[in-house]
């Protein structure tokens, strides 16, 4: 297991990084307000509520009232948003945390929302048009997250980043390394997995969503695939 917290890499086209900031501190509050207590369990009403749930997406079953807090295509938003747990979370924001600045950076404030926003709802219809039938709701930021890792792939696979090895162990990697291995293992479990706990499908969208979509959304002048032969992340001085 390899979970990133840093990455050597600074801000070249803004400032500051606020969308990424709001979207943490969004995600947080969410978590706060609906889940609270030792286990931090998602009510069902507020998972059925706001959670995208496969056939309500595609219409082959209908929610009850009692349970509609939005429209059904809104909640290939809002499912963003809520999380399964305080791990859940943690593990979604850390790489929030780490990759959504310079993806920002690369898009501008308001197309890196947009970005987001489309690499979630990417992974919502696919796995909605995976498993039409469930009505387990699905949660979590992961398509989002992996269309981050898909964009931070496409504009910086040498950047040297720091991960932690089984949660003890600190490297500092390029980036193609550990994002490559986590990319291997969606695609690996994809092919496995013959159950719906976690949405493969979702993550794997989000993911070609988040490649596809830095194209054509970065600013004007913002390089891509930029690979370097002196050993230096993007030509930059090592920090």
């Amino acid at each position: 297991m390899l979970i990133p917290f840093n990455d050597d890499n600074p801000l070249e086209g803004i400032t500051h990084a606020y969308v990424t900031w709001a979207l943490i501190a969004v995600n947080v509050l969410v978590f706060v307000l609906l889940q609270h207590g030792y286990r931090a369990e998602l009510d069902i009403p507020s998972a059925f509520g706001f959670g995208a749930i496969p056939a309500v997406v595609t219409h082959a079953a209908v929610l009850p009232q009692e349970y509609v807090r939005v429209p059904a295509e809104l909640t290939l938003v809002t499912y963003m948003f809520l999380h399964g747990g305080w791990l859940h979370l943690a593990g979604n924001m850390a790489f929030l945390w780490v990759f959504g600045d310079n993806v920002e950076d690369a898009l501008g404030h308001g197309r890196f929302l947009l970005f987001y926003v489309l690499c979630g709802v990417a992974g919502g219809l696919a796995h909605s048009l995976a498993v039409p039938d469930s009505a387990s709701p699905l949660v979590g930021a992961s398509a989002g997250i992996s269309g981050l890792v898909g964009a931070y792939l496409m504009l910086h696979p040498n950047v040297r980043i720091w991960v932690l090895m089984f949660l003890r162990v600190p490297l500092r990697v390029p980036a193609i390394w550990p994002l490559g291995a986590w990319i291997g293992f969606q695609l690996w479990s994809l092919l496995q997995s013959g159950d719906e706990e976690t949405a493969w499908w979702a993550h794997v969208a989000g993911l070609v969503a988040g490649a596809v979509l830095i194209v054509f959304l970065r600013r004007p002048g913002v390089p891509l695939w930029v690979m370097t032969r002196d050993g230096t992340p993007d030509g930059r001085p090592p920090v």
